[in-house]
């Protein structure tokens, strides 16, 4: 269900450092159980276990808790996936603060490489991944607009009364706050992800027989 998933993927995309193998693994994080990790080559399992770590960093942030204390009262565990989509939102919209690639590019960059390993991909990743590339999430969560859509979409897909149509109107209540707590934590995000992928590559390098 949409709840046990993390909703960042802009972030997870350009927390994968343009390597592209990476990249899949971090797209397909949340798609792949147990032992099936051990069934892709090396670096895709090191991309999976990236976005697990990002994933658990982020969670246990006190700036995102801060965050979610906001929408916590209101939106009950929903709040998690509010602030991923919000988070992507920042990224999306200030995205030049982030790269020289415009975002239309990288977007696209990021579906190509994708589809290039589509034989490797789970297959439930494969029926989220036709809405993402043909609705344009990457880019379009840059938008107001965008996110208006991805939230009715996600409020009628989920298990229980969600209430995430509503989500938009609480960033615009309070967006001033989740602009500063997004800066503040991604810098510590990012930070933590490049030095993360590093300890991973290492730890896997030195388990090779």
């Amino acid at each position: 269900m949409i709840e046990n998933f993390s909703m960042n993927f802009l972030a997870h995309a350009y927390l994968s450092f343009d390597q592209k193998e990476i990249l899949i693994g971090n797209f397909i994080g949340d798609f792949v159980k147990g032992k099936n990790l051990y069934t892709y080559p090396t670096d895709i399992r090191n991309g999976i276990l990236l976005h697990r770590e990002i994933d658990r960093y982020t969670d246990l942030h006190p700036l995102v808790k801060e965050g979610q204390s906001y929408l916590r009262p209101y939106f009950g565990h929903y709040a998690t996936v509010i602030t991923d989509i919000y988070f992507d939102y920042f990224l999306g919209f200030h995205w030049e603060k982030f790269s020289r690639l415009p975002l239309e590019t990288f977007a696209h960059q990021t579906y190509q490489s994708i589809l290039s390993r589509q034989e490797t991909l789970p297959e439930k990743f494969v029926e989220m991944f036709f809405w993402m590339q043909s609705q344009n999430w990457l880019l379009n969560y840059r938008t107001r607009v965008g996110i208006e859509q991805t939230f009715r979409g996600l409020s009628r897909r989920a298990r229980f009364d969600s209430k995430m149509e509503e989500a938009p109107m609480f960033l615009a209540e309070k967006e001033n706050e989740f602009r500063e707590i997004f800066f503040a934590f991604f810098k510590d995000l990012e930070t933590f992800a490049i030095e993360k992928l590093l300890e991973i590559k290492q730890t896997n390098a030195s388990h090779k027989t």
